[in-house]
């Protein structure tokens, strides 16, 4: 049986570069010696605790050191990490603890309320990091290595955001994370040692913790913590850090553009990758005349470790799609409307996206209906509309379920969003369906209007009439000062339906 560990990510790094920069967190500067230090001397204290392989930990903190620590100690003493997304309520972090049956809590102080209340109701143990989880560290003897696991262990479970229901927890193995890991790192980019990334995308989500942490420690670079993003303060910090590597979101994109124009110096960076949500082109091309650095935009989901496909230097990157599938991966267009079964659509034809690969899942924890309807004949379903052309680059179109029926004809919000980006007002946009009595559905902007501008809703709509057909353009156009993001950020639309429809 061929055994793997997540853990030996970091302690790889401690055996080839000990005193190399692992990891910045403020004043703190930890080498990869020192962090694998501190995760066997974590994971001497768990299985003091009686963690034992294969248990679940929940790990419940923000983007500082304690993180990466805790999370290489629960790999390293043969757990499973459960990572708990910080902007759930406490009822939410109930359901999480019980649907994984998770044994302890690790949780970061500044959680620890919302943490403490949820562990009461669930009788799960709780542990704090910092100076309770240094004591008993410090206390225990440190493991010697990690302990090793079948490569297709359980590893993480990630919660998934439940656009449907109940977040469901899927479970990604040590070959899974491992492989993807690796592929970001070397294939999908050129990751080298010399890099340093900047950490700003939370690490509790499958994002930041394969292609910030993961990835940029498999190729034995620097990781530079932002506990919160700021995109002033990030621009300061990547100046003063020499970062080279930025991964974000769509919304940290727009927000870096526009605070390039005050900032005395920019930093000089060589790796920018965009995921988590489609990115409006006219942002790309906003953010790349302010920094002069190129944006290979990705695509993945919790489900597939998560990165699927992406922008490559080697085939070029190509704005407004996700680029080419990872090495490994087979990404593909599939009939929609057939659920049980895949049938492979040609190159051209709108469908929906399956993925295929050492990147995909093992299923959801205690779901075998859910996992049935997502992996069939061998392909796990997306739930994402898309495209593939000649030359292979793929496209998302939308979300399947956020596809609005307009008068019987289909309009893609993603469409719709891309073109009102361009709109000198607009800073930002989602589209929504609204219910209409006579239409079916309604298409509705929901607008942050741009610093100092007052867009008016008629004039926008006779905006979009010039640039779209007559069935996609907003007849309804609403204000707001900021929009609805999920853990993920992932604008909620299901929360603007709700807020437009009652308003």
């Amino acid at each position: 049986m061929a055994t793997l560990s997540v853990a030996a990510v970091l302690a790889e790094n401690a055996r080839r570069r000990p005193d190399k920069e692992a990891l910045v967190e403020g004043d703190l500067r930890l080498t990869f010696a020192e962090v694998w230090r501190r995760a066997r001397a974590q994971a001497g204290a768990l299985a003091g605790l009686d963690v034992r392989p294969g248990d679940r930990v929940a790990l419940m903190a923000p983007n500082t050191a304690d993180f990466p620590v805790a999370y290489y100690a629960v790999a390293a003493a043969g757990a499973v990490v459960v990572p708990v997304h910080l902007l759930l309520s406490t009822a939410e972090v109930e359901h999480v603890l019980r649907d994984s049956g998770a044994t302890l809590l690790l949780c970061h102080p500044a959680q620890a309320e919302t943490a403490a209340a949820a562990a009461r109701e669930t009788g799960v143990r709780m542990i704090t990091l910092g100076e309770e989880m240094d004591k008993l560290a410090a206390d225990a003897e440190p493991l010697p290595s990690y302990v090793t696991r079948d490569a297709d262990d359980p590893a993480v479970v990630f919660y998934t955001s439940g656009t449907t229901g109940v977040p469901k927890g899927a479970v990604l193995s040590h070959f899974n994370l491992v492989m993807n890991a690796t592929v970001n790192a070397f294939d999908a980019n050129d990751i080298r040692p010399d890099d340093v990334a900047l950490g700003a995308l939370p690490l509790f989500h499958a994002f930041g913790q394969t292609v910030s942490l993961n990835s940029t420690w498999r190729a034995g670079a620097t990781l530079v913590l932002l506990p919160r993003f700021d995109a002033a303060r990030a621009i300061e910090l990547m100046v003063k850090e020499g970062v080279n590597t930025f991964h974000g979101v769509p919304t940290m994109f727009v927000a870096l553009a526009a605070a390039a124009a005050g900032a005395d110096v920019l930093p000089e960076l060589r790796v920018c990758v965009s995921g988590g949500a489609s990115l409006p082109v006219a942002v790309l091309e906003r953010f790349e005349d302010a920094f002069g650095a190129k944006i290979y935009e990705g695509y993945g989901l919790s489900e597939t470790s998560p990165a699927a496909a992406v922008n490559q230097p080697v085939f070029g990157a190509r704005p407004g799609t996700i680029g080419h599938p990872l090495w490994g991966v087979d990404v593909e267009i599939a009939r929609a409307e057939v659920e049980d079964a895949v049938e492979l659509l040609p190159p051209g034809e709108l469908g929906e996206v399956v993925v295929r690969g050492h990147n995909v899942f093992s299923g959801y924890l205690g779901r075998p209906e859910a996992t049935a309807e997502a992996l069939v004949d061998g392909w796990f379903r997306t739930g994402d509309l898309g495209t593939k052309d000649e030359d292979g680059f793929l496209r998302i179109v939308d979300r399947k379920k956020d596809v609005i029926i307009r008068g019987g004809y289909n309009v893609y919000p993603r469409e719709v969003e891309e073109v009102l980006m361009r709109h000198p007002g607009i800073a930002q946009v989602a589209v929504i369906g609204l219910p209409d009595e006579l239409h079916g559905e309604e298409v509705c902007a929901v607008v942050v209007p741009a610093p100092g501008a007052t867009p008016d809703a008629g004039e926008i709509t006779e905006w979009s009439k010039q640039h779209l057909g007559r069935h996609k353009y907003p007849r309804r156009v609403e204000f707001a000062d900021e929009l609805p993001l999920g853990p993920s950020m992932k604008v909620l639309k299901r929360e603007l339906r709700a807020r437009c429809t009652q308003g």
